[in-house]
């Protein structure tokens, strides 16, 4: 999603396969001055946060003990549906269009969101790093 819309975004060729009703109207969306934010375009943002959320979430990153991953994953995922949900209320109040495009991407940021809260959940935040334990030589001392 967010790598078709960057790729539009800069060859400007391509047309985005979004049907015109008035309300829906990706055009309208992705070509607003609301589609880029600090000079950059909102797909490349998108793409950005959807890569590292891939790295972040792979099975060897969530085996990984070290909280700054985690907390990385976390704030990523937060930031990332407030964002959605700004974007969201643009739409629907500023441009007043809605993209589909852009819409799939925030519902898998959702989604995301979704079950990062619940695996941390599950988790609760009293896991420790093993491996910080492991290497300090006094944790295991037997006297």
């Amino acid at each position: 999603m967010s790598t078709y819309l960057t790729a539009a975004h800069y060859s400007g060729g391509i047309t985005l396969a979004c049907p015109n009703t008035g309300v829906i109207n990706c055009e309208k969306v992705t070509t607003s001055p609301e589609s880029v934010v600090f000079g950059i375009p909102v797909a490349v943002l998108g793409l950005v946060f959807f890569a590292a959320m891939l790295v972040l979430n792979l099975p060897r990153a969530w085996r990984y003990p070290d909280l700054r991953i985690r907390a990385a994953r976390l704030g990523l995922a937060i930031s990332g549906i407030g964002f959605a949900i700004y974007l969201v209320y643009t739409e629907l109040f500023t441009i007043q269009a809605i993209c589909l495009w852009c819409t799939s991407a925030h519902v898998l940021a959702f989604l995301i969101f979704a079950a990062i809260m619940f695996a941390e959940s599950r988790l609760g935040f009293t896991h420790v790093d093993q491996r910080n334990e492991r290497s300090d030589p006094g944790s295991h001392r037997t006297e």
